[in-house]
């Protein structure tokens, strides 16, 4: 191996922390380490590599950094943690319905059909289904997740809704499938 490769290697560092904030429209963000010390540029495209266009503000993420010239950069990642949970529900529409009977709902293979963040929903296809699924912005936020781009896949918990059917969970495609083989 020569020296600059080793030294590229050496540069990497696999950290957790914290998503300071992220702006799709820019196509980057930051992420605070959990172990201190300056920001972490997250670009899409590394996001898209996971399967997101997005992260919701606040949230944990598990990351590969690289230091250049430049300052810290993130270069993969890893694992996104959605928010903890409250027992509130998000929306009124989930008001009747007991949170542990949402989460064991299966996690279902979708696609988006468009969203819009400004009017705060969208829709998305499940896999073999014929009827829209309903996805509200504020469900997106409690997944970790904060806009969608339109074909992009994700796995979600659906239920019948007072709208018909609605999300209540999205989750993007990868983590799902990591969720689903460790359950295996």
């Amino acid at each position: 191996m020569d020296d600059k490769v080793a030294e590229d290697l050496s540069s990497l560092q696999q950290i957790q922390g914290l998503v300071k904030w992220f702006d799709p429209s820019k196509g980057y963000g930051f992420v605070v380490s959990d172990m201190g010390g300056p920001d972490i540029l997250l670009h899409v495209n590394v996001l898209r590599n996971f399967g997101q266009s997005s992260v919701a503000d606040g949230t944990r993420v598990e990351i590969v950094t690289h230091r250049t010239d430049r300052g810290v950069q993130a270069v993969e990642v890893l694992a996104i943690l959605p928010p903890e949970r409250d027992e509130t529900p998000v929306l009124s529409d989930f008001a009747d319905f007991d949170l542990s009977d949402l989460r064991m709902q299966p996690l279902e293979p979708a696609r988006v059909k468009w969203f819009n963040k400004g009017k705060g929903f969208g829709f998305a296809n499940v896999f073999g289904r014929e009827e829209d699924v309903f996805l509200h912005v504020e469900v997106l936020r409690q997944s970790g997740l904060s806009d969608l781009q339109p074909g992009e896949a994700l796995a979600m918990r659906v239920i019948d809704g007072n709208r018909g059917q609605m999300a209540a969970e999205v989750q993007a495609w990868e983590a799902a499938v990591l969720e689903t083989e460790t359950e295996s």
